[in-house]
């Protein structure tokens, strides 16, 4: 009796104990934690979205999920993020379809000077041509969302109001914006944005061609006090993921992230043209900064000058024996949709 007594207790306990362990390791087996890259600052929108994106997940998945972030470029940068995600360095990035030219042919369309209001229609319009056409140059990756930047206008130290005003006027750009501004007359300086500041005040550049949320994220508007809205090229971005992780994730995971795509894709949209208005709104408050609108004709004169990029792309991108007419076509169709729907505040 003296012998039961003294192992009972023990064969409880071992029972408990290993009934615990089974738990954790059920836990730990039902609990997934995913990398998540990106290139620029944490406080710039493209991370905004990263982190709207990881607790919306974390979230809906009620915490079987966790996603761990990884801004300015300490896990992969800019142009070694495609290839970073498919080999697996990071589980999810944000790739740059303009920062690897001729890798994404066909989802370049969408950078073309187009003319979109805002970045809202430009993702919805971005969104529905990749489910259209679900391009190969995106096929070894899962697409879990897409996003573009705001469309590129005019800062400048004098006011732009017609394409005379604009000839020989030296503005800082990117790669995208050298073609738009040398066909509409102006002297494109392309330069990295640490830079631009000390360009302005030696007068290396008298102006940006970049999208309208610098005006206070960088205090642009201190020395740029005029704004010509001629809404040329936006830079569309992509969130990927790795096709074998995304293969590996119960369904039930699977599914809150499709269903999370568009409604991501838009908010990213709307969040970042509602920064767009408050930068504005704050360089008007305190720099008295003017916004220039371009007269109807003056506008679509200015347009009219940058076809031939378009013209261009279609013809290259049609050599590739890829549908560029039209992608084009559909994107065109789209924006009026989306500019029109929007608008009406649907």
């Amino acid at each position: 009796m003296r012998i039961k007594k003294v192992w009972l207790p023990v064969g409880i306990v071992l029972a408990v104990t290993i009934l615990g362990c089974f738990t954790v390791l059920k836990a730990q087996a039902q609990s997934i934690t995913l990398t998540y890259a990106n290139f620029p600052p944490a406080s710039t929108f493209p991370c905004v979205q990263m982190e709207k994106w990881k607790t919306e997940v974390e979230l809906r998945t009620a915490g079987t999920v966790t996603i761990k972030t990884f801004p300015g470029s300490t896990l992969l940068g800019a142009k070694n993020m495609m290839d970073g995600v498919i080999d697996g360095v990071a589980d999810i990035g944000v790739v740059v379809f303009a920062y690897q030219p001729g890798r994404f042919p066909l989802m370049e369309g969408v950078d073309l000077p187009i003319g979109f209001s805002g970045a809202k229609v430009a993702n919805a319009v971005l969104y529905d041509l990749y489910m259209k056409y679900k391009p190969k140059s995106l096929s070894k990756v899962k697409v879990l969302a897409l996003f573009t930047a705001p469309p590129a206008n005019i800062m400048s130290k004098k006011p732009i109001r017609s394409l005379a005003d604009l000839k020989g006027y030296e503005l800082r750009c990117t790669g995208a914006g050298v073609k738009p501004l040398k066909l509409l007359g102006a002297v494109p300086v392309a330069m990295p944005m640490s830079e631009t500041p000390e360009a302005l005040q030696k007068g290396i550049v008298k102006g940006i061609f970049s999208s309208l949320d610098i005006l206070k994220d960088f205090n642009f508007a201190e020395s740029c006090r005029y704004a010509t809205i001629c809404n040329m090229q936006t830079t569309s971005f992509a969130v990927v993921m790795n096709k074998k992780k995304w293969d590996s994730l119960p369904e039930k995971v699977k599914k809150v992230m499709d269903g999370l795509s568009r409604e991501h894709s838009l908010w990213t949209g709307e969040y970042i043209d509602k920064h767009v208005k408050d930068s504005v709104a704050w360089a008007k408050d305190k720099y008295n900064e003017e916004i220039i609108h371009l007269s109807s004709d003056e506008y679509t004169l200015w347009h009219k000058r940058v076809e031939p990029i378009k013209e261009e792309w279609i013809k290259k991108t049609s050599a590739k024996g890829l549908p560029a007419k039209e992608f084009l076509d559909d994107l065109m169709t789209l924006k009026a949709k989306y500019e029109k729907e929007f608008a009406q505040g649907k």
